[in-house]
């Protein structure tokens, strides 16, 4: 009597099931770090080490930017306003723009493009090198010491950063504005803090936060669960930036909107 070949059909689609099925791990992972990050062993050295990686030697990568960001909307910016006679409001402008929504906006996008690729590719080549499961026969916790540090990490640099680039930003815009108007530092810096509200840094901090932590949490995950080989290496770092992105605009959406309900309300 032959044998009955059992075939795996799938559910809905074996595209959807595919989805699905990632959803549920990415779930799992979030809920494994939010269980594990309240209990020792604390890696404190490997948190500051990935402070280091992720603050300080993006610095320079986040200065020109930001410095660029400033004057190129300050000068798309001032047309505008020169056709209303407006001009003087450029400080306000441009810094209710920058503290709301560019500060944090760019420098998540370049931090996903850095800091996420970085964090799914390292993380990535340790599990194609086996050198996660050797540290699970040395007793020593990788969940811990990979994804936990780089995660509250990234949550921690990325709001530092933010806040940087705030600063280097209207910087930028100073020179331009400086350069047409002749307008004092003084006078600039009192006209950028009488547009900006507690609400929008509060904002801005909050979504720097999410911002960060997307991006630690989707590089570690991308990396963790890269399948062998050195195609997982390069699918894993693609993966981690192009989903962190994604996630970023999303958040931003909804962050946006449950601000502005509670500006207006």
């Amino acid at each position: 009597m032959s044998k009955i070949k059992k075939v795996d059909r799938p559910v809905i689609s074996k595209n959807l099931d595919d989805f699905f099925s990632g959803m549920a791990k990415a779930f799992v992972f979030v809920r494994r770090f939010f269980k594990e990050v309240w209990f020792p062993p604390y890696e404190f050295k490997e948190v500051l080490r990935q402070c280091y990686e992720i603050g300080y030697r993006s610095l320079p990568l986040i200065s020109l930017t930001g410095f660029i960001i400033g004057i190129v909307f300050t000068n798309q910016s001032r047309p505008s306003l020169a056709e209303f006679g407006a001009t003087s409001w450029l400080p306000s402008l441009i810094s209710i723009a920058v503290v709301r929504a560019l500060g944090p906006l760019v420098t998540a996008l370049i931090a996903s493009g850095k800091v996420g690729s970085s964090i799914g590719a390292e993380i990535g080549s340790m599990n194609v090198t086996e050198q996660i499961d050797a540290m699970e026969v040395s007793a020593i916790n990788p969940f811990k010491f990979l994804v936990i540090t780089r995660t509250l990490a990234a949550t921690f640099m990325i709001p530092v950063l933010v806040m940087y680039t705030d600063f280097v930003a209207l910087m930028g815009s100073f020179v331009s504005v400086n350069a047409s108007e002749l307008v004092s530092l003084s006078t600039f810096f009192v006209q950028v803090f009488e547009a900006i509200s507690f609400l929008d840094i509060f904002s801005s901090v909050i979504k720097s936060l999410v911002f960060g932590f997307t991006i630690g949490i989707v590089g570690c995950y991308k990396g963790y669960n890269s399948s062998r080989g050195t195609e997982g290496v390069g699918q894993a770092a693609n993966a981690a930036v192009v989903m962190s992105m994604f996630l970023i605009f999303v958040e931003e959406l909804l962050i946006m909107q449950i601000v502005n309900a509670i500006r207006y309300a």
